[in-house]
């Protein structure tokens, strides 16, 4: 029961900030022009290198602390700040910074294929994600726990390549007002982890301080 709960917890958290429904409006117009087969061909790449990042860094996580001499706890003090400010963007309909800034966004115009740069990164898997599916892995010591990250990664970028897949018709349905609903509603639940990550980094900064 644990595992599903942690499943649920990690499935939310990291939905919440890879924001597929967010990342819509910049797909199609990185990919304004191009044949349907060609889009297909770049959001098909684009997850599959964002997912093989998220996973990489949720393996490697614990080495690259260690290498850093960083705590999890300071990494989950430093990633809820983070990931507040990217909430606040949300909640207030803003392209986030940490996910594309206008230089990359100008970049990217240029480019024939967008697919790993800035789609797959910083768009889907920025620092927000790492670092969510670092403290994830971190905080699910058991093995099932482990296992039900790594799950919720890879279930969220398949979702990903769905709602990217079928990117015309989910914004003709949703339309700007309830894109930018969505996206309030997500920026509310970031902001909500978020505010766990601090309280709860800080606590045990707190603790093993005493």
């Amino acid at each position: 029961m644990e595992a599903v709960s942690f499943f649920i917890y990690s499935l939310v958290s990291i939905f919440t900030i890879v924001n597929p429904i967010g990342g819509l409006i910049t797909f199609i117009s990185l990919s304004s022009g191009m044949s349907e087969s060609r889009r297909r061909e770049i959001a098909k790449r684009a997850v599959m290198v964002a997912c093989s990042l998220a996973v990489l860094f949720a393996l490697a996580g614990e080495l690259i602390l260690r290498f850093f001499g960083v705590t999890v706890d300071s990494l989950r003090v430093a990633g809820g700040i983070l990931l507040f400010i990217v909430a606040l963007h949300m909640v207030y309909a803003r392209v986030s910074p940490e996910r594309m800034t206008d230089e990359e966004v100008r970049e990217a115009s240029t480019r024939e294929d967008v697919s790993i740069f800035p789609i797959a990164m910083p768009l889907l898997t920025g620092p927000g994600t790492i670092t969510t599916v670092i403290v994830l892995i971190r905080t699910g010591r058991a093995l099932e726990l482990k296992l039900a990250t790594m799950f919720a990664i890879v279930l969220v970028f398949a979702l990903t390549y769905v709602v990217f897949r079928f990117a015309e018709r989910i914004n003709r349905i949703l339309g700007v007002t309830g894109s930018l609903l969505v996206s309030r509603i997500m920026g509310l639940l970031l902001g909500s982890i978020a505010v766990n990550f601090i309280a709860v980094g800080i606590w045990n900064i707190y603790k093993s301080m005493h």
